[in-house]
């Protein structure tokens, strides 16, 4: 298998975008990745699209774009996994000598002008039948309720507190102060986090990721032909998957750890490397807890240390381990797995500006979803992989 690298990055305005559709905001994302590296669309001979709430865009795409003859054409659904997964399934494919350059994009629009932020991902009642319904009586009516419950988990066995998730919550928003397509860029302290509404206890508003509209894609090829297109190669180094299976399940170990742990060491044996080598993370911060308990996972600190590890200023900037230096969907953008992989590929290339990390020879990337359920990890750097 020969190397590959990603070689463009498309975004379109992200947030509060209205009057387009999943679909065309995905078409756009495809389009300006492809003027990104260089490419014409006629270039491309795969596709791999990922959806949102709305279940557009899917394959139907393609003719959207007009792409013709193409050797790979798939729809993928992991939730927040996804992105990883889109770019390992291509890695793979183009690695193999099946395809030549893939574009890979998701797009969502669940905001609506007349509707708040938080009804986006609200869970209609005809949802609550069987098991769900039994869970909807206990008060789990939204995915808020499942991650406060692993978040007071991990507190209640390992001392985890509040104000050392607030930590994560200032520190992602002081790397947002750096990136101008971020949403909420005004700096915020301990204090404001501890002072900001409950949304399900032990979880703050300032605990909670944001709600976007938007699309983002890239593409990837051959390290080779990336080597001469326009923008600096971002080189795929290794990725790994996890899927435990267990959530919620009778002596689980459910908030306590996740499909990290199966992931993040297979990535990270793929690649040649082990947490020493890392040089920053973008870690999937749905919730701050996710990013405490994926640290842990990885191994860049041990079972029940996340918090300490958090508190100590090691994750913002000028800390030992810069995690999510867009600002993350805490603060930047949500855009499921997509808002990692794009920060890791700003990165990797040095177009960080004001928020770029010291060091940036090795990214890690994360994705999770389904509630702490599936989980992909990527590995991806600015430098070719040595060996075979």
């Amino acid at each position: 298998m020969t190397g590959t690298a990603i070689a463009g990055l498309g975004t379109t305005e992200l947030g509060k975008v209205y009057g387009r559709s999943p679909r065309r905001l995905a078409a756009d994302a495809v389009r300006a990745a492809a003027d990104d590296a260089g490419l014409a669309l006629s270039d491309l001979d795969g596709l791999i699209v990922s959806h949102g709430l709305s279940g557009s865009p899917g394959i139907d795409l393609a003719g959207v774009l007009g792409l013709r003859d193409l050797r790979l054409l798939t729809q993928m659904n992991s939730y927040g996994a996804t992105a990883i997964g889109m770019v390992s399934h291509a890695a793979a494919m183009i690695g193999s000598g099946a395809a030549s350059a893939v574009a890979c994009v998701f797009a969502d629009a669940p905001l609506r002008p007349e509707r708040s932020s938080g009804s986006a991902y609200h869970r209609e009642a005809a949802e609550w039948h069987g098991v769900g319904g039994l869970q909807a009586a206990l008060g789990f009516r939204s995915v808020n309720a499942f991650y406060a419950l692993a978040a007071r988990r991990h507190m209640e066995r390992y001392g985890t507190t509040s104000e050392q998730l607030g930590a994560i919550a200032v520190a992602t928003r002081a790397w947002a102060a750096g990136n101008p397509l971020a949403q909420m860029r005004e700096p915020i302290s301990l204090r404001d986090h501890q002072e900001s509404r409950w949304v399900v206890e032990p979880l703050h508003l300032l605990d909670c990721c944001l709600v976007s509209n938007g699309g983002v894609a890239v593409i990837v090829t051959s390290a080779e032909r990336a080597r001469d297109l326009a923008q600096p190669p971002v080189h795929v180094w290794g990725w790994g998957q996890g899927h435990p299976g267990r959530r919620m399940e009778r002596g689980s170990d459910f908030g306590l750890a996740t499909g990290a742990a199966l992931s993040g060491p297979a990535a990270m044996k793929m690649a040649g490397i082990t947490t020493a080598d890392v040089d920053s993370c973008q870690i999937y911060d749905c919730y701050t807890f996710t990013v405490l308990v994926t640290l842990e996972d990885y191994g860049f600190c041990a079972k029940g240390e996340g918090g300490p590890f958090a508190a100590s200023g090691a994750l913002g900037p000028g800390g030992t381990l810069p995690v999510n230096t867009g600002g993350g969907q805490l603060s930047g953008y949500y855009m499921w797995g997509m808002t990692p992989l794009s920060e890791a590929v700003i990165q990797a290339r040095g177009h960080g500006g004001e928020r770029q990390a010291p060091r940036n020879d090795v990214i890690l990337v994360s994705g999770n979803g389904g509630i702490l359920d599936h989980h992909a990890t990527l590995v991806v750097s600015p430098h070719a992989k040595e060996g075979p």
